[in-house]
């Protein structure tokens, strides 16, 4: 028997112009850092934005902009809060600063009732901090909706620069869209990274420098807007999505 869920998804999604999948496939690469900063530069534009934080294995957004005290609201369906003009919805409201052990089955049963009870509304982008890796929940996410667009996030780490290539040679073969790959937390001018994707004729979005004070700015938008990280962020933000 068909879950009715999945029916519902793509109907929630329907007034979303673009939804954008920010991945890559090591964690501690910045990618958290990458879609929140990323939502928070398109909202101060006027854009109508949302942020969902789908890393069951360590949710960070809220830590990152500082979200705290505001909850979603319940109306045939979950409303996510707004913050800093952002649309809000993330694994930490079910399971709050708790361990969410979640295996196999369990994870796509989360991924399913999060994305089918969520009532985002009309907005122009959709931001999703996906979880890390290229295992099922990747590949649940892109089973479930359509539509979607991947910028992935690497570094210049030799590890992270592999998992990167089969993650990009995945969604390749699987038809999904590839707004570009951005090397985040760069430490020096020469590197491999565009070179390696190469081939595989994706664009090379751009380099952020490793930031040595950005940790400091984490849970304060100020701060963090007026971090080196943030405003070479934008600088791409507004390229490609502007």
């Amino acid at each position: 028997m068909m879950d009715p869920r999945l029916g519902i998804i793509n109907k929630r999604l329907e007034n979303v112009k673009r939804i954008i999948a920010v991945s890559g496939g090591k964690g501690g690469i910045g990618k958290s850092s990458i879609a929140s900063i990323t939502a928070l530069c398109l909202s101060k534009k006027g854009y109508k934005v949302g942020l969902l934080d789908l890393d069951f294995s360590g949710p960070s957004s809220h830590i990152i902009l500082g979200i705290e005290g505001v909850y979603p609201e319940e109306e045939k369906g979950i409303i996510p809060p707004e913050v800093y003009g952002i649309r809000f919805m993330s694994i930490i409201y079910f399971a709050g600063n708790n361990p969410s052990p979640l295996r196999g089955n369990d994870v796509s049963n989360a991924i399913v009732e999060l994305l089918a009870i969520t009532l985002w509304g009309s907005l122009d982008v959709l931001i999703m901090d996906m979880p890390p890796g290229i295992g099922d929940a990747i590949l649940d996410v892109i089973r479930l909706i359509k539509r979607m667009e991947f910028l992935i996030v690497t570094t210049q780490s030799k590890v992270a620069t592999e998992v990167m290539k089969k993650e990009v040679k995945m969604l390749k073969e699987l038809g999904i869209p590839i707004v570009g790959v951005l090397e985040n937390m760069r430490i020096r001018e020469l590197s491999s990274v565009e070179k390696e994707i190469e081939h595989f004729k994706v664009p090379m979005l751009g380099a952020i420098d490793f930031d040595t004070i950005f940790e400091d700015t984490i849970g304060d938008v100020d701060k963090i807007l007026e971090s080196g990280f943030a405003k070479q962020l934008q600088k791409i933000v507004y390229n490609q999505f502007t």
